[in-house]
């Protein structure tokens, strides 16, 4: 009890609050599984050799912070200035996209799938155009959603838009379930909707992404006896082409 009473003193000075007794760098992250201890490993490969020409270990279960700090850092160690980065659903995140963006690194990362409304068979966000000329959306009935006020939540800045024909639309049940069907835009949104037609146009970025950084993992496990291949979470990528661009 003593001894316990000594590692609590210690787990509580941590800075957050956590204390490892066979690796002390290691860490509880939530996993596919639930959780585990240990580390959450970020890699940058170069899509023309599959070599990783940039890493990083860190203790977080999840990799939404992590694109623009991998982009920088495969820049760095490519030279490429007109870098693209490639990324799975996991790297999502506006804000690191604006990071990327504000530095002249291009990105193509898909938006992760967690529509409720979709879930529940009513239309998503992506059913409502947004037209830019006139900062107004145009619902699946053919009306004008507005914009009605602007907040901040969570220290993004959004706009909230909805039509007032909302109450007598015909498609009313399948939009929404309150009176009106509101919708929210990021005030740096034309930045996501920039990198959703790059991703329209170039579908096979996300197999390129598949075979570049997959194949470093798949082989380090199968260096360790790992087989067949369990699932992993995949890192940053980086492919430098003919035209010096590159994805990550």
């Amino acid at each position: 009890m003593e001894q316990l009473k000594q590692l609590e003193v210690q787990m509580l000075a941590s800075p957050d609050q956590q204390l490892s007794l066979t690796d002390p760098d290691a860490r509880s992250m939530k996993s596919r599984d639930g959780g585990i201890v240990g580390y959450n490993v970020q890699i940058a490969v170069d899509a023309q050799h599959h070599l990783i020409v940039a890493h990083e270990v860190i203790t977080e279960g999840v990799d939404r912070d992590q694109l623009a700090p991998m982009a920088e850092q495969a820049r760095e160690a490519t030279g490429i200035k007109d870098l693209t980065v490639v990324a799975d659903r996991g790297y999502f995140k506006g804000e690191q996209i604006l990071d990327c963006q504000q530095a002249g690194i291009a990105t193509l990362v898909p938006k992760p799938l967690t529509s409720n409304s979709k879930a529940e068979g009513r239309f998503d966000k992506r059913d409502f155009v947004y037209i830019a000329q006139d900062d107004e959306y145009r619902c699946p009935a053919g009306q004008r959603a507005i914009k009605r006020f602007s907040s901040v939540e969570r220290g993004k800045t959004l706009h909230k838009y909805w039509s007032s024909a909302c109450l007598r639309c015909p498609l009313k049940a399948q939009c929404t379930t309150g009176d009106y069907r509101r919708i929210a835009r990021w005030e740096h949104e034309a930045v996501l909707d920039a990198m959703q037609d790059r991703l329209e146009r170039q579908p096979e970025m996300m197999r390129v992404r598949r075979q570049t950084v997959e194949h470093p993992f798949g082989t380090i496990k199968h260096w360790m006896g790992w087989t067949p291949l369990p699932d992993q979470d995949a890192g940053a990528r980086a492919h430098r082409d003919e035209s010096s661009c590159a994805c990550l």
